[in-house]
C-alpha cells in the first residue's frame, strides 16, 4: 500500500465511478482500475463492489475512507509545511494561469508586481482550470488564476476578477473581417471552432450561451482544445472562432479580432476569471501579489 494507491481510491469512493475518478485523476480507467487491485491485494481485502452498473463502497471500503483521508490530508499538509519552508529561503512565488490570463493579465501584474517586490522569482504554470485547481490544492500552486467552477472546493478561497471581453477571430480575407463590430446573428450562418467542453467548458459554452440568446444554434464545424489551435485553425480558414479579447496576444497571422457586441454578458456569467487560492494557507508573498492585484484591478479589467 502506498499513497497513490491511496489517492486513486479515495476518488473512485468519492466519485462511486471509474470513469470520473480517472478525468479527476488525469489518467486511464484501466489503469486506475489496476492500481485498486493492487491496493485490495495489498490489504486483503475487496474494497470496492462492481457491476457492470455502477460502483459501492463495502464495509471494509467505508471503513478504510476515513482512515485515508485524514492519512492523505497529514501527508499534504507535511509536504506544504516543507515545501514552505524552502520557498520562505528562495523567494519563489508559484503561479498558475489558464491561457487567455497568462496571455493578457499576468504579464501587466508581474510588471507591477516585481516594481513592488524586485526579490521575488515568479514561476508561471500555464495550463487549464480543471489541472490547476488540483495543483492548487496539492501545494504545487500558490495562486492561480481560473474560470471558477460552479462547485468549488470548500478548502480554496478565491477572488471573482472580471469577465473577459468576447471577440469574433475571423480569417484576415474573410468579408467579415473588415467590419467594425459584429452581431451574434451575423454569424448564423458561418462555420465555428469551439474548444472541447470537457477541458474547457466556460470557453464551449461562451458560443452556445451567446447563440442560444439570440434565439440561434451555432453551426459548430471543428472542436479543438487549445486556444492556439483554435487561433490557427481559423487562419487556415476552417472557420470563425468566438475567444476572449486577450487571444488576439496570440502571434499568429492572417487572423483579425472582430469586437462582438454582447449583451448581459454578466449575467450570462461569460468568460469568468477568479484569483484562487489555499484558504487556510498562510503566504505572504502570496499576500503582497493580491494587494498589487486589488489596487490595479480596474487598470487590468479595462484591458480585458
Amino acid at each position: 500500500m502506498d499513497l497513490p494507491q491511496l489517492r486513486y481510491f479515495v476518488a473512485v469512493a468519492e466519485e462511486l465511478h471509474f470513469g470520473r475518478a480517472a478525468r479527476r485523476l488525469e489518467m486511464l480507467p484501466s489503469a486506475v482500475g489496476r492500481h485498486i487491485r493492487l491496493l485490495e491485494q495489498s490489504l486483503g481485502a475487496q474494497l470496492l463492489l462492481r457491476t457492470t452498473r455502477n460502483v459501492t463502497l463495502s464495509p471494509d471500503g467505508e471503513a478504510l475512507l476515513g482512515e485515508a483521508r485524514a492519512l492523505l490530508a497529514q501527508a499534504d499538509d507535511l509536504g506544504r509545511r516543507f515545501r514552505e519552508r524552502g520557498r520562505k529561503r528562495s523567494q519563489l512565488l508559484r503561479v498558475g494561469a489558464i491561457d487567455t490570463a497568462a496571455a493578457g493579465l499576468v504579464p501587466d501584474l508581474l510588471h507591477d508586481f516585481r516594481k513592488h517586490r524586485p526579490d521575488v522569482t515568479v514561476q508561471l504554470v500555464e495550463d487549464k482550470t480543471v489541472r490547476l485547481l488540483p495543483r492548487l490544492l496539492s501545494g504545487r500552486l500558490d495562486l492561480a488564476f481560473v474560470r471558477p467552477p460552479d462547485n468549488i472546493d470548500g478548502r480554496i478561497d478565491r477572488l471573482m476578477l472580471f469577465h473577459e471581453t468576447p471577440v469574433v477571430a475571423v480569417p484576415a480575407r474573410h468579408p467579415l473581417a473588415q467590419r467594425s463590430r459584429l452581431f451574434v446573428k451575423t454569424l448564423a450562418d458561418e462555420p465555428l471552432i469551439v474548444p472541447d467542453r470537457s477541458s474547457r467548458p466556460h470557453s464551449h459554452d461562451l458560443t452556445i450561451k451567446l447563440f442560444a440568446q439570440a434565439g440561434l444554434r451555432p453551426v459548430i464545424s471543428q472542436v479543438a482544445e487549445e486556444k492556439q489551435t483554435i487561433v490557427s485553425l481559423v487562419a487556415a480558414r476552417v472557420g470563425l472562432a468566438i475567444v476572449p479579447r486577450w487571444a488576439s496576444r496570440l502571434a499568429v497571422s492572417g487572423v483579425r479580432f472582430v469586437p462582438l457586441v454582447v449583451k448581459q454578458a454578466e449575467a450570462l456569467n461569460i468568460l469568468p476569471l477568479a484569483a484562487a487560492w489555499l484558504r487556510d494557507a498562510s503566504d505572504p508573498l502570496r499576500d503582497d501579489m493580491l494587494t498589487v492585484l486589488r489596487l490595479r484591478l480596474k487598470r487590468y479589467a479595462a484591458k480585458a
